[in-house]
């Protein structure tokens, strides 16, 4: 089975997380904690009611609304958090190798919207 979240506008990246977390560890926590609750609202949007118990690949499409931002300190502080949320929110089981067996990433550009898509299919 596959399942659609989407996010919508774009979560702080690794650099952000970093920064915050220098300035001052309740910062980063904030920052996290408000990406995460983000997240949640998204998943109860799409995902009400959904709970997988198999192991998962998830394919992440980050829709930025520019190219500023680097691949890598997107998608790395943005995994975390959606997992962690999905987890949460009772979506997933865990978010260890047992229960998500990988991931992959693409990224796109929309000026007009800028989004996370996350596809999560059974495994």
């Amino acid at each position: 089975m596959e399942y659609n979240l989407i996010i919508p506008g774009a979560l702080p990246n690794l650099n952000d997380y970093i920064a915050a977390e220098r300035t001052n560890r309740h910062k980063g926590a904030k920052m996290k904690a408000d990406s995460g609750n983000i997240v949640a609202a998204a998943i109860r949007q799409c995902m009400k009611g959904v709970r997988i118990d198999s192991p998962v690949f998830m394919e992440y499409t980050w829709i930025e609304p520019s190219r500023r931002r680097d691949k890598d300190n997107i998608s790395s502080f943005g995994r975390k958090v959606i997992q962690d949320a999905l987890v949460q929110c009772g979506v997933l089981k865990d978010d260890g190798w047992k229960h998500v067996v990988g991931f992959s990433d693409r990224f796109k550009v929309d000026k007009e919207n800028p989004r996370i898509e996350v596809l999560i299919k059974e495994v």
